[in-house]
């Protein structure tokens, strides 16, 4: 006899999902990126800088310092994860639980769709203040 497990995704409140989509979508950052990172760590060297449009990561070219501010502010709405070797803490980056679901969502539609106006607002001032909403 044969049980089959059922795998249940976490869930999350509404107001931590629509932060988390809300700084995904403002983010400088293709779905390619994203979707990489379901499978892999992705080293920044790999997102910043001409690398990251060979990749099909970014839409231009990002210094390494914007890259890394902008990994981290998805760090701390809890769509990635700095990724830890025996030696500590690296330079690439994976996906969430939380990042898996919405990048898989944004898959299903083929696109992770453009910021509203106020999204990329609202996004900001967040950002700025480090809100947790």
């Amino acid at each position: 006899m044969t049980i089959a497990k059922e795998i249940q995704s976490i869930q999350y409140d509404s107001s931590t999902l629509k932060r988390a989509e809300r700084a995904l979508r403002c983010s400088p950052f293709k779905l390619g990126l994203f979707v990489a990172m379901q499978n892999q760590s992705v080293p920044l060297s790999a997102i910043a800088s001409t690398s990251g449009i060979q990749q099909d990561y970014t839409q231009k070219p990002l210094s390494e310092s914007r890259t890394e501010s902008d990994l981290m502010w998805l760090i701390d709405v809890g769509l990635l994860r700095r990724e830890v070797d025996g030696q500590g803490i690296t330079d690439s980056f994976r996906l969430t639980p939380l990042g898996r679901q919405l990048v898989e969502k944004w898959s299903k539609q083929g696109s992770r769709g453009k910021p509203s106006w106020l999204d990329s607002l609202i996004n900001t001032i967040n950002r700025w203040f480090h809100l947790p909403f």
